[in-house]
């Protein structure tokens, strides 16, 4: 399903280039059995090890160009998360991360966006939740972003903005 070179999403690694599909070489492991060797392109030093015939939603390919451009001009379009209840909502931005849907990402970027503007209009601090899955969602997005439009991490939020300002 992928070949070496390939970008792909791979669980909370973030975008992984597949390095090689081989067999392993260790004891305990299944000397048949192939295997995808992933290196994450934002955890210098990790080796990720995936089966090639594990479930397919563990992995996805990265977005290519022409989807990445699209998500950023339906951003505006997408919805918030609706969470009902404000106990829940780590388990709403948890369900998001686990998704490793942009979409999703957007979600949730956009919903903690709202609700830390509105804490600070009221007085209140940004809670540690929101801030923790913020920084996650924007990590993955902007990771698999920067990789389909062919820019570095940190240009693509200046990207995003002038691509929906521009429109």
């Amino acid at each position: 399903m992928f070949g070496i070179g390939d970008y792909v999403i791979c669980g909370n690694k973030g975008v992984c280039e597949v390095e090689n599909i081989t067999t392993l070489n260790i004891s305990g492991v299944d000397k048949e059995r192939e295997y995808y060797i992933l290196k994450p392109l934002y955890m210098s030093g990790s080796t990720v090890y995936v089966p090639v015939d594990s479930p397919k939603e563990s992995m996805r390919k990265a977005l290519r160009r022409e989807e990445a451009e699209k998500l950023i001009e339906a951003i505006p379009e997408i919805p918030l998360l609706v969470i009902a209840n404000d106990k829940l909502s780590e388990q709403a931005y948890k369900d998001c991360i686990r998704t490793n849907d942009c979409e999703d990402l957007v979600k949730l970027i956009k919903t903690i966006y709202t609700r830390k503007q509105m804490r600070i209009k009221a007085g209140r601090k940004v809670t540690a939740v929101d801030a923790k899955y913020f920084h996650m969602a924007e990590e993955n997005l902007y990771g698999e972003l920067a990789v389909a439009l062919n820019i570095s991490r940190k240009e693509v939020e200046g990207y995003i903005v002038e691509a929906i300002d521009g429109r």
